[in-house]
């Protein structure tokens, strides 16, 4: 079924949108939320927890990709089951590692609301001039939360080029963002 059908059934508030959700995107939040907590029982969770927050969202929401409201819900409610699971267990697992390779070229994200939309801008502008090879390893690293080998696989290179590249583009990160003006 097409993401604009969808969305109207939600509109028309009818069960069988949550259906049609899960049929056309539930692997694909699945894979999200598994990325992140490498749990299948609180990705399972956190994927029925995107269809109700869906479902409270659409309307007055509007999605104008689906697919992409599916994928920040998800990632956001695997994050905060994330850091509620491990509060107190810091170092250990893929969510730790990723921030501690972003730490050196991104801010802190204790920032005004101001200044977290101008950086959002910063890196919408910033990824946009990425090679669309090297944008799709930092996404597929920094937002979908895959690992070097995943990635290195579904891109059909080796890990180490994945490795370099992401470290070169962390570097063009900070170096962009420092003049922009952005202190680090």
């Amino acid at each position: 079924m097409e993401d604009s059908k969808i969305v109207t059934l939600y509109w028309e508030r009818s069960q069988r949108a949550i259906a049609e959700t899960a049929k056309k995107y539930g692997a694909y939040c699945y894979r999200i939320a598994h990325n992140i907590l490498q749990s299948r029982e609180d990705a399972e969770e956190c994927v029925n927890d995107t269809y109700l927050r869906t479902w409270d969202a659409i309307p007055p929401s509007r999605p104008q990709r689906l697919s992409a409201f599916l994928a920040r819900i998800t990632r956001n409610l695997s994050l905060n089951r994330y850091e509620q699971r491990h509060t107190d267990k810091r170092g250990h697992g893929q969510i730790p590692l990723l921030l501690d390779e972003l730490q050196e070229c991104v801010p802190d994200s204790g920032s005004p609301v101001a200044e977290d939309v101008l950086l959002k801008d910063l890196l919408d502008r910033f990824l946009g001039s990425l090679h669309p090879r090297t944008r799709s390893l930092f996404v597929l690293r920094y937002w979908h939360a895959y690992s070097l080998e995943e990635i290195a696989a579904r891109q059909g290179i080796s890990r180490e080029n994945v490795a370099v590249t992401l470290f070169r583009t962390r570097e063009k990160l900070k170096n962009f963002l420092q003049e922009e003006g952005v202190s680090l």
